[in-house]
């Protein structure tokens, strides 16, 4: 016997027709441990990467992906070469898949407030390791201090990470940095400004002699690699606007290491003093005023609008001002009696 069939037409002045019943199913087929697997297989691009980060058994993430495919009626995630890659379909899906998690993860945290004695939140920070070497190890003690319970993720800014993305996507909830002229699409807070001076080795020949300006420029430099391809670093951006270049020799992604390289060569490192300060206290090394007279470099945190009325995000950008704070004093001489 046939179902009996609804009326083809609804009468006047009644409500809108509800959701086709396959609309309905497909809705009903969906929840948010999906999405969370949707998320993060789209974004490691790896089934095995993506069940690690998820805490996961890899056939049960397989599974999964099997249900999304079948749901989306596309493959989501194909192979390329040795590689694997979303799908237009499956790129698509990734931003608005990442605005769901964000908005259920906010919509209890919100509803109670955060409080962070109780909260399992983790936080997701992205910096350069060319501030105060003591800030993060310092933060992220605060972060722990208050909140026992939350978790931290440090990430790196690097030339692969696009921080804007991930801003915009809840994969990161601040960015600390420098720049000559922060973003402006972003949200951002000026945290504390540097002098920009040079470090060398104690043996090197200027601490003995001095240089000008043409000395410096031909000196042997070093400098962290761009963030991205054809970016230029802050110290070139100045040099740029001066009509002068520098004479980069060595260029290195690990700026931590960069002091230890320079304490046994002539190479030059030109950053902010707060930096070389601390490195210069535990290496044989010099700091040197910079002979050309360049503006105090600026370090800023910055977050997206997503997160601007968040208490648990504002909670964060305190912590990381006030981490920035103690240093700040912590440096400063001791005032006279």
């Amino acid at each position: 016997m046939k179902p009996h069939a609804a009326p083809p037409h609804a009468p006047a002045g009644a409500s809108a027709p509800a959701a086709a019943p396959s609309e309905r199913n497909l809705f009903d087929r969906i929840d948010l441990h999906l999405i969370r697997v949707l998320h993060q297989v789209l974004t490691e691009r790896s089934v095995s990467r993506a069940a690690l980060r998820l805490g996961m058994h890899q056939p049960a993430v397989s599974t999964a992906l099997k249900r999304l495919r079948e749901l989306a009626g596309d493959p989501l995630l194909v192979r390329n070469g040795a590689h694997m890659v979303p799908t237009e379909a499956g790129q698509r899906m990734l931003e608005p898949a990442a605005n769901v998690l964000r908005a259920a993860e906010m919509l209890f945290t919100e509803a109670r407030s955060f409080d962070a004695r109780t909260s399992c939140q983790t936080f997701r920070i992205a910096a350069s390791d060319y501030l105060d070497p003591l800030f993060l190890p310092r933060l992220v003690a605060d972060i722990q201090r208050h909140a026992p319970l939350a978790k931290v993720e440090i990430h790196a800014l690097t030339r692969e990470g696009d921080y804007r993305a991930q801003l915009a996507l809840g994969e990161i909830d601040l960015v600390i940095g420098n720049w000559l002229q922060p973003p402006d699409d972003l949200h951002m807070a000026r945290l504390f400004s540097d002098e920009v001076v040079s470090l060398v080795s104690r043996h090197h020949p200027a601490v003995r002699r001095g240089w000008d300006e043409a000395g410096w420029l031909a000196a042997e430099h070093i400098a962290p690699m761009p963030t991205h391809p054809g970016a230029r670093g802050i110290i070139d951006q100045m040099l740029d606007g001066l009509g002068l270049q520098r004479h980069i020799a060595v260029r290195s992604a690990y700026f931590s290491l960069i002091p230890d390289m320079v304490a046994g060569t002539r190479l030059v490192l030109t950053t902010g003093r707060r930096y070389c300060e601390r490195v210069a206290s535990r290496l044989p090394l010099a700091i040197l005023p910079c002979p050309i007279a360049m503006p105090p470099l600026l370090y800023y945190q910055l977050w997206h609008a997503r997160s601007q009325h968040s208490s648990a995000a504002r909670w964060l950008r305190e912590r990381t001002r006030e981490a920035i704070a103690g240093l700040q004093q912590q440096a400063a001489p001791p005032s006279p009696h």
